[in-house]
């Protein structure tokens, strides 16, 4: 295992920290700041859903009208009036 050391002034620590944590999780194994070895926390980010997106389920087949073509909003528009 390789290891790579830093030397980084105070007032960017908290800076990198971010960065280092928001990395790929296990990519690092350990942070160690001072001779205090630190968990990697995981990312923040959670993804809303997993969700395939099939081909049925998108275009103008997509009923949540999030992503319509002109022709079919236009259309929604007049069975609305």
């Amino acid at each position: 295992m390789k290891e790579i050391k830093l030397k980084v002034s105070d007032e960017n620590l908290q800076t990198l920290m971010n960065i280092l944590e928001n990395l790929k999780s296990g990519l690092i194994d350990s942070i160690e700041i001072d001779g205090e070895i630190n968990k990697k926390h995981q990312s923040r980010y959670q993804p809303k859903a997993n969700k395939i997106v099939y081909e049925h389920e998108s275009g103008e087949n997509d009923k949540s009208g999030k992503y319509i073509s002109p022709s079919a909003y236009k259309a929604r528009l007049k069975k609305n009036v």
